[in-house]
């Protein structure tokens, strides 16, 4: 499963779909998928010139929203910190602004072929078959399309006449970004089908057309059939066939709560868009977008290559040398982005060619990149976090600083195994820095570190909330960037909102269906037949924690890692409670399983991402990795068994546990 990142493209890819979020070597992902359409049917001028016509406007308005969300809670920031005066407005402005990143923010991802799906299945299928798997992805992603915007209409229809509380402007407004969201996406699947699978479409669109209209004509003889478990049995099925088989996991969970819906006729087909609209209609998740934007300028200012001199001063002499410098390099650009795949793009990028020149295994640091990213999901910011405290009743600020130490232990555990291969191969130290090389990099770091100062002492000390927190690190950062060390252009800047737009919508748009999915799961009542599972085990604490965690890692591997969070943690926490673990503890646990899910080798989306930043091979990577899991999976387990980890600062804090 991949996104944002991964193998470049061979020739025999070429009679495939493009690698959806996976750029060909030296090229965007948008100039892969010209690329392969090209090879496929060149496209008329009048298509050429509408699609580019489609994307600027996509892009000016994403941009437009990025820096108006910014300007809103940023300037609420100032106005209330400086003149005790807070814009009572805010909070409409912002969630109508997170709607629309969400869901045309998500339609953009998928035009540039952002989002995440599964090829390790797909990938040894034969050529003709494959493109067959292809184009019913398509079709199907063409179907949610024009059915999601169909029942989305009567909701506006419903919501024309009702009035905001504050602002006063038609609640239909909220709804409208969903509608414009499925139309974008229609259109980009029709262009696809059109363009880059014709030759397959008409051996493969009259059978799907058929076989979906006869299912709608034939509802009433099938439908007892799905009484009962059957509806939440075909919708699972159904679910991990099509994602298996080519469909992108976020379109995969709204296929599988639209079969359920329609199948059970548990509610009506408008709870469709109306759950996905509810799953992001969240003021907290607004710090998704400032957490990834500060992460891109921490790339694109120097400001990564700054913190990572600084750790390299201070502990590259360890047995292991840049392999240490990065699990510590991990950990304190964790504490800033927010958003793993960034932070394995900052510090991936800034090592990668230090390492070639000290003759380090490129595939070593590969895996030594991934493991250290799974040990970053609980520091401190966390986009995984912030969605657990988004679903659930826990704390945001009490998983903050839960985070902090069970990061640390996991850290130390891949450091420890570091120290003994480098042992075992017999690899030289580096030389200690001396005195003034620890201070010049001292001074080059204070800078960035006040990044994460501000991130973390805002929330601590209660003086903002994450969102508004995360706006004043993005601030600074530009400051940082742009105006103090003068490596932030406005045209890097600006190319550095547009892919911060397309990944907070295709987050935002992923949390939208995995919410729908999550809805059906529960009106399905599975979580009282979970609870029934549970019990088998008689209630020992410790087993029921560590089958979670197997849940979890199996789910965070198919479902991306979000998703598996979404649906899974309104699901598991309330049995966990009740039968005594604590939940913040608890939710930490499940933040690191989903972690070492999304990093497994060979199929996790996040290993993919690694290998293709540290430009080596997946079966190589893999194989170094293999005691690296083993490692992640013991720390995760010391985690898991010892409360105290997690509890002990948050204790200390006073936060609520």
């Amino acid at each position: 499963m991949r996104h944002d990142g991964g193998e470049g493209m061979t020739d025999s890819d070429s009679d495939a779909q493009p690698r959806v979020g996976i750029p060909c070597t030296g090229k965007s992902d948008r100039d892969c998928h010209a690329q392969e359409s090209e090879k496929l049917l060149p496209l008329p001028t009048l298509l050429v010139k509408v699609d580019a016509v489609i994307d600027t406007t996509l892009k000016a308005l994403l941009v437009a929203v990025v820096l108006a969300e910014l300007g809103v809670i940023f300037s609420h920031v100032v106005s209330r910190s400086a003149f005790n005066a807070a814009f009572v407005w805010t909070d409409e402005a912002a969630r109508l602004i997170l709607m629309t990143l969400g869901f045309i923010g998500g339609a953009f991802a998928y035009r540039r072929g952002e989002h995440a799906f599964i090829r390790f299945v797909i990938d040894v299928l034969p050529a003709g078959l494959r493109r067959a798997c292809y184009t019913t992805a398509e079709l199907l992603i063409l179907m949610l399309a024009i059915t999601t915007g169909i029942n989305a209409l009567p909701l506006i229809v419903a919501r024309w006449s009702q009035p905001s509380p504050i602002l006063g402007f038609s609640m239909a407004w909220f709804a409208f970004p969903i509608l414009a969201s499925m139309f974008l996406i229609a259109v980009t699947a029709t262009e696809r089908l059109f363009v880059q699978y014709r030759s397959t479409l008409w051996g493969v669109g009259p059978p799907f057309g058929a076989l979906v209209l006869a299912l709608i004509l034939t509802r009433g003889a099938w439908r007892p059939w799905l009484a009962g478990e059957g509806a939440l049995v075909v919708s699972i099925s159904l679910f991990f066939l099509t994602v298996l088989f080519g469909l992108p996991v976020s379109f995969g969970l709204q296929l599988g709560a639209l079969l359920y819906l329609y199948g059970s006729g548990t509610a009506p087909m408008v709870a469709l868009p109306q759950k996905m609209i509810s799953g992001i209609d969240n003021f907290i998740l607004l710090a998704i977008p400032f957490f990834i934007l500060a992460a891109k300028i921490m790339d694109k200012g120097g400001v990564s290559l700054r913190l990572v001199r600084f750790v390299q001063a201070f502990v590259g002499h360890l047995r292991g040398g840049l392999f240490q410098v990065m699990v510590v390099s991990m950990y304190i650009v964790s504490g800033i982005s927010g958003s793993k795949v960034a932070d394995v793009a900052a510090v991936g990028s800034v090592m990668r060619d230090m390492l070639r020149r000290e003759g380090y295994n490129l595939e070593q640091a590969t895996a030594v990149l991934a493991a250290s990213a799974v040990m970053g999901e609980t520091v401190p910011p966390s986009i995984p976090m912030l969605v657990l405290g988004s679903v659930t009743s826990i704390s945001i600020g009490a998983l903050f600083i839960g985070g902090i130490i069970p990061a640390a232990v996991v850290g130390v555990c891949l450091m420890v195994l570091i120290y003994f291969q480098a042992r075992k191969s017999k690899a030289r130290c580096a030389p200690r820095a001396t005195l003034r090389e620890m201070a010049t990099a001292s001074l080059g770091g204070v800078l960035p570190l006040l990044m994460l100062v501000i991130l973390l002492g805002g929330i601590v000390l209660g003086i903002a909330t994450p969102t508004e927190v995360s706006s004043v690190a993005v601030v600074y950062g530009i400051l940082l960037a742009g105006l103090f060390y003068r490596e932030l252009g406005l045209r890097e800047f600006l190319r550095g909102v547009v892919d911060c737009a397309a990944t907070a919508g295709m987050i935002l748009f992923i949390l939208a269906t995995s919410s729908s999915f999550a809805w059906t799961l529960t009106v399905s009542h599975l979580q009282q037949r979970i609870v029934t599972i549970m019990t088998s085990i008689h209630g020992s604490h410790w087993l029921f924690m560590l089958a979670t965690v197997g849940v979890l890692v199996v789910a965070g591997v198919i479902l991306e890692g979000l998703p598996a969070l979404v649906i899974f943690a309104p699901l598991l926490l309330p049995i966990a409670t009740q039968i005594g673990i604590n939940r913040l503890h608890y939710g930490i646990v499940l933040v690191i399983a989903m972690g070492v899910g999304a990093f497994l080798p060979p199929i996790g989306s996040g290993f993919f991402i690694t290998c293709a930043l540290c430009e080596t091979s997946i079966e190589g990577s893999t194989r170094k990795m293999i005691p690296f899991v083993i490692v992640l999976l013991i720390g995760l387990v010391l985690v898991a068994l010892i409360p105290w980890f997690t509890l002990y600062l948050p204790m200390k804090m006073k936060f609520v546990v």
